[in-house]
């Protein structure tokens, strides 16, 4: 048994499908055949149940992909720990963004990394919240960034942005008319969502269900933009946040903030706790960490500075 045997093993156990584990490892499918026949050979065992093209672990099988994780963990822990004693700054990181995110607040970022860091690659996958979670915890991904902090033992984080959700309406719809909105009042309103992967989806059916009723999902999509673009043809309202209302036409849109409840829209970047964390994470982190602190200093003295000529007004 070796790490290439636990590797092979590990990703067909995750993807439950000898395909998909082989476009993933970027190994033709025979060959991780052969290899996991010759580990369930080795330890005499049957690790795989196979059933067409679907596989699923055995009592044995489930017992290893339980601590092989940890094997592979430790061996990925070492391997980055040995790189940074030699002193090489250099690295790759494939960092989880939720397509709502990724596009408004990273490229500015993104691209003043790659100017102090240019020997870091960077890889970006756009996924929703849930899934960048479960993606860190798998180790497919090195960090992310969510809507809503996570708090469950298993992440480290740090805060970039706290806000709340507001109503999205078209122009004429009998609701605009309001200074805010309660979820109650929405009750028979037909609901523009994003998809049941965002953090959003269940954050918002949860507070609906609050309040006595489940909404009337119409459509749901990873786009804020086509989100929208269903609200101004009149097919339903959403729900989103205040920085992406800043960012549509308000000749085209009504946006109403949302009251009893305030559903909060938290950003954090998040990792794995307990996982070595190589050169180009810790200074991934501690640069973003910076960035979105000054960028947050500063918005905040430009609304003190807005709200005092408002007040001399």
């Amino acid at each position: 048994m070796d790490i290439l045997h636990l590797t092979y093993f590990t990703e067909v156990a995750r993807q439950k499908s000898f395909t998909k584990a082989s476009q993933t490892l970027h190994v033709s499918q025979p060959s991780i055949s052969k290899v996991i026949k010759t580990l369930e050979n080795e330890l005499n065992v049957l690790l795989l149940e196979r059933s067409g093209k679907h596989v699923e672990l055995t009592d044995a099988g489930y017992a290893l992909f339980q601590r092989a994780q940890h094997v592979l963990l430790a061996m990925e822990n070492l391997t980055a720990e040995l790189s940074d004693i030699v002193g090489l700054k250099t690295g790759r990181l494939i960092i989880g963004l939720p397509p709502m995110i990724g596009s408004r607040f990273f490229p500015k970022v993104i691209g003043d990394f790659k100017k102090s860091y240019p020997g870091i690659e960077l890889k970006l996958i756009e996924v929703g919240s849930k899934q960048i979670e479960s993606s860190i915890e798998a180790g497919t991904l090195d960090l992310g960034v969510v809507a809503q902090t996570v708090e469950n033992g298993v992440f480290d984080s740090f805060p970039i942005m706290k806000e709340s959700l507001q109503v999205v309406l078209y122009p004429g719809h009998s609701l605009a008319s309001q200074s805010q909105l309660s979820l109650h009042t929405l009750r028979n309103e037909p609901f523009i969502l994003f998809r049941n992967d965002f953090s959003l989806y269940d954050a918002i059916l949860s507070q609906c269900d609050q309040a006595g009723f489940m909404p009337n999902i119409v459509c749901q999509s990873s786009q804020w933009d086509f989100i929208a673009e269903m609200v101004s043809a009149k097919l339903g309202i959403a729900l989103l946040p205040e920085t992406i209302c800043h960012e549509l036409e308000p000749k085209r849109f009504q946006f109403v903030p949302l009251v009893d409840p305030i559903i909060p829209w938290n950003l954090a970047v998040v990792w794995q706790q307990n996982k070595y964390l190589s050169f180009a994470a810790r200074e991934w982190i501690k640069f973003t960490k910076n960035f979105f602190q000054v960028s947050y200093d500063t918005e905040q003295k430009l609304k003190q500075k807005e709200f005092n000529n408002h007040t001399l007004i």
